[in-house]
């Protein structure tokens, strides 16, 4: 008798492979929802000054320069988006067991360097490999990704409470426990490539969509957005622990965030039709201003800081969906490992850069709630950006 066909292998975007993409993004916001916020708690208490702290959180963003654009050009020419994903888990893994060594913050950004070179480009190789699965569905998007929101809520929550009972010594040891979680994510993702990108050895080049008006309007948009909300991701703890509050509360008030994140995921496929993507951008906008500006002039009532936390289901959640759907439309096929790269290095690279140098240097010479104040105002002019990069694509979507 004839040997059983193999079963056919699940079709691309189907239900195996978005539960793949789902535990893959549960497991890297896990790692990011302990290693962001806590890392300044971290450096802090290893004794350094803040500006040093500063230029140490600022490596996650100069690896965001390079990187990803880097590796989304590897992957757009190869189509191998999760061998690079296994690739890239595998060395930020064995990189992080070097913040076992206390040698100092030369040593210390040096392990930085390695761990996020490889850690920033996951999400970009992720996110364009998503968004050839999902085609266009954002409903089926945001179910997705609202995984990653409770994989950060849940570390963020927990290593709250852990560092407040148990000290910041553990922090190396969270890093590698986390990152090791994501390595078997990126194991169970199923090998999905587009076949055009893996046996062309033709380069669809960039220059032309970036001639296009509105995707400059766009990308300066999210510049200076990205760079408002660096005041948030690189010394929002900071701030919080200056002004009295504890471990347990940060967490609380980074969980919130996450919760509304969360929320915004799951009812994003009802809510986004209700405006084109152009104008969501200038509603996040306006929503940052929001976000930026109570947190500078309201810290020390609980309440308002957690009004201005749960604005991140607009500044992020919105912005970040947003944002892909206008990449995905301007970058498709060849171009998508790029443009969600371009993503990555305008927003979270430069803008990244500049936003954790340039808060650090105003928070020590002029204190937290000056350069929350500054944030507000680089918020002002992503939304103006956003407003002219909606009038340019009237009509587009």
């Amino acid at each position: 008798m004839p040997a059983p066909a193999p079963a056919p292998a699940p079709a691309a975007g189907g239900r195996g492979h978005l539960l793949a993409f789902a535990a893959l993004s549960a497991s890297y916001f896990a790692h990011i929802g302990f290693f962001n916020p806590y890392l300044p708690l971290w450096l802090k208490d290893l004794g350094l000054p803040i500006f040093t702290i500063s230029l140490l959180t600022s490596v996650q963003s100069i690896t965001r320069v390079f990187a990803p654009y880097a590796w989304g050009a590897v992957s757009d020419h190869t189509g191998h988006r999760v061998l690079l994903l296994r690739i890239s888990a595998a060395v930020a893994l064995v990189s992080s067991f070097g913040l076992w060594w206390h040698g100092g913050a030369w040593w210390l950004g040096l392990v930085l360097l390695v761990m996020f070179t490889h850690t920033s480009s996951m999400m970009s190789l992720t996110e364009a490999a998503m968004a050839h699965l999902v085609a266009g569905d954002w409903g089926r998007y945001g179910r997705i990704r609202l995984w990653g929101s409770a994989g950060f809520l849940v570390t963020v929550f927990f290593a709250g409470e852990w560092f407040e009972h148990f000290g910041m010594g553990h922090f190396p040891a969270w890093a590698g426990g986390t990152l090791a979680i994501v390595l078997i994510a990126t194991l169970r993702l199923p090998d999905v490539r587009e076949p055009a990108a893996a046996h062309s050895m033709v380069k669809d080049p960039v220059g032309p969509v970036l001639r296009i008006p509105a995707v400059r309007w766009f990308f300066m948009s999210l510049f200076f957005h990205v760079m408002a909300h660096f005041a948030v991701y690189g010394f929002l703890s900071l701030y919080l622990d200056s002004l009295g509050y504890g471990k347990g509360t940060i967490g609380l008030l980074w969980a919130l965030s996450v919760v509304a994140e969360i929320a915004w995921f799951y009812l994003q496929g009802r809510l986004l039709g209700l405006f084109a993507m152009p104008r969501w951008l200038l509603i996040c906008g306006v929503a940052a201003v929001l976000r930026m500006g109570i947190t500078a002039g309201c810290g020390p009532w609980v309440w308002a800081l957690a009004a201005a936390q749960a604005l991140h289901a607009l500044s992020f959640a919105a912005h970040h969906t947003a944002c892909i759907a206008m990449v995905s439309r301007h970058f498709p096929g060849r171009l998508r490992g790029r443009g969600q790269a371009l993503f990555t290095v305008i927003g979270y690279g430069f803008g990244g850069v500049l936003g954790v140098l340039a808060g650090g240097a105003i928070a020590q010479h002029f204190g937290y709630v000056a350069m929350f104040g500054v944030a507000t105002l680089l918020a002002v002019v992503g939304s103006i950006c956003a407003w002219r990069a909606q009038r340019l694509e009237a009509g587009a979507f």
